[in-house]
């Protein structure tokens, strides 16, 4: 069966928005991809780029396209949402909604306010780069990676089957997990992971022996830290999103931590061996299973 192209309009022209463009127009998802963001500069470079097909002067431009999607930092992402909502009887006309914002619990609360909003599919595509802005968009980016989408009460099928194959068609695996679970999981798999890198950074950068510690900083910490790198306003608003969650996980690290300072300062070689031997397994484990998914 023959699938109709949608018009797709992406609010917020950055690394992410700018990516997915690409990813549809060259799947065929999109006949027609248009861009709204407050920066001028930004949609003119996307335009200069071919990365969209025309610029959105007023969100009330963007609500004529099929598909609208959010793209922008979190907390401002939950803003525009309850805009758009107002702007469409709360999502019952107009395009089917939906975001990429790596927080759920405060969009699925803002998709409330009003009532259910049956056409605003939140998602939350895992991938992404330290690289920020239109410039950076990669229509390969979402490939091989997975998008988890959570599905409001009173949802769409309809909208929810469109958002899946919004992603399905940008090269990603779809899969659907509950608003309290994504952000529980993202809190201790990439949110705390992001804090660490920058507190570990600062810190080092507020050492009076700062350029000799990053003089012979080794790889380890180049690798571990190369997350510092990204957007600090929107990892600002996704700290302050996701805070309670967050906030739990960051409790258990210094826990752990605790346990660990504990074994280093009392000779525990054996606490320590046991802990670094328990770590390996389970992160070989993971990168065994990522290579087999990625070979798939």
């Amino acid at each position: 069966m023959t699938v109709k192209p949608c018009s797709v309009a992406i609010l917020g022209l950055g690394m992410i928005g700018g990516s997915l463009a690409l990813a549809l127009k060259a799947s065929g998802f999109a006949d027609r991809v248009l861009g709204y963001d407050r920066d001028p500069a930004a949609l003119a470079a996307g335009l200069a780029a071919g990365v969209i097909d025309g610029a959105c002067e007023d969100l009330d431009a963007a609500l004529a396209a099929d598909v609208a999607v959010i793209a922008v930092p979190n907390v401002a992402a939950a803003d525009v949402l309850v805009e758009l909502l107002e702007r469409t009887n709360h999502g019952r006309s107009g395009p089917v909604l939906t975001d990429v914002a790596s927080v759920k619990g405060n969009l699925a609360a803002a998709a409330a306010r009003g009532g259910p909003a049956p056409r605003f599919v939140p998602g939350h595509p895992i991938a992404g780069s330290e690289r920020s802005g239109v410039a950076a968009a990669n229509g390969e980016l979402f490939r091989r990676h997975r998008v988890i989408l959570t599905p409001l009460p009173d949802q769409d099928e309809g909208a929810l089957a469109l958002v899946r194959r919004l992603w399905e068609s940008a090269g990603a695996e779809v899969v659907c997990m509950d608003v309290a679970e994504h952000d529980a999981v993202l809190a201790a798999t990439s949110h705390l992971p992001h804090v660490l890198a920058y507190c570990l950074v600062d810190d080092l950068a507020a050492s009076p022996r700062r350029e000799e510690l990053f003089r012979f900083a080794a790889g380890g910490f180049r690798d571990f830290t190369r997350i510092a790198s990204s957007d600090p306003v929107m990892w600002r608003d996704v700290a302050l999103a996701n805070r309670d969650a967050l906030l739990e996980a960051v409790d258990e690290f210094i826990a752990h931590l605790a346990a660990l300072r504990e074994a280093i300062a009392s000779g525990d070689g054996a606490r320590l061996e046991a802990t670094f031997t328990a770590a390996k397994a389970a992160r070989d484990a993971f990168a065994e299973r990522e290579s087999r998914r990625q070979q798939n």
